[in-house]
């Protein structure tokens, strides 16, 4: 049986000058475990959906491995919080070369650009996607609308996987990394190209979702929020087309704006 993603609380909501008792539905935290060959690996903290999707794109982003088959066995036990995955090489993993052990829903390992890691797994994108202004714009409500969970609560970060022209699946978590990491796990299970698809999202974009992106492979990221300076350098330096703002009827475009088809 999975974890609740949401749990019921009574509050008490104040309005007009008025304080009244109400039950407010909220996101919940589910730390996650990784043991990978053994050995405790790290512990995500994340909402407690599409977890082999999660642990598949964090190994993934992390250089851990690049492809499904790498992964020889696979099994979570949600009620004590562990994953165990057994890969195909049975090579021990030197800690130290990846991330620290826990990670946190508050969004990040506050990593510069460029670790060794990141070296091996960002990838430079070769072929470009092109989209028209509209559908910035329609794919940014798509993915809002497809988010109950962020309906119900308000609490989480949402991620879609689009074509030029449509949302393909979106993923939800109160760790921004995390949505993003689900969608490469889906990826990866499913055997997605990512070549001509793009990310949308709704948080900032700061570096390491810059990171996250080019690691997943595709070559746009739309966010209805702000990107960070170094994040722009990044996309410039990856070929990664990077709008932000994109809400109601306008947004930025801080690199590649020759991708967007004008009539």
């Amino acid at each position: 049986m999975g974890k609740n993603i949401t749990a019921i609380r009574s509050i008490f909501r104040y309005d007009n000058g008025e304080l009244t008792k109400e039950e407010d539905q909220m996101a919940t935290e589910y730390p996650l475990t990784v043991m990978v060959n053994g050995e405790e690996f790290v512990t995500l903290v994340c909402s407690p959906d599409h977890l082999e999707e999660l642990v598949i794109g964090f190994l993934a982003s992390e250089g851990v491995i690049r492809f499904k088959k790498e992964i020889k066995r696979f099994t979570i036990d949600e009620s004590l919080g562990f994953a165990y995955v057994d890969l195909v090489s049975s090579q021990k993993l030197r800690l130290q070369d990846y991330t620290k052990r826990v990670i946190g829903s508050c969004c990040g390992k506050g990593r510069h650009f460029y670790f060794q890691q990141d070296v091996k797994t960002a990838k430079t994108a070769l072929q470009v996607v092109k989209i028209k202004p509209e559908n910035c714009l329609a794919l940014m409500r798509e993915m809002q609308e497809n988010s109950r969970l962020f309906q119900h609560t308000g609490g989480v970060h949402n991620a879609a996987l689009c074509s030029d022209d449509k949302v393909m699946v979106t993923r939800s978590d109160i760790g921004r990394h995390n949505a993003l990491d689900k969608l490469y796990g889906y990826c990866l299970l499913h055997q997605i190209p990512v070549h001509d698809k793009l990310i949308v999202f709704s948080g900032r974009i700061s570096s390491e979702v810059l990171l996250k992106a080019a690691k997943i492979g595709v070559s746009a990221v739309i966010s209805k929020s702000a990107p960070t300076e170094l994040a722009i350098q990044m996309a410039e330096d990856l070929n990664i087309m990077t709008i932000g703002f994109a809400r109601n009827r306008s947004f930025n475009v801080y690199t590649h704006h020759e991708r967007l088809q004008l009539s």
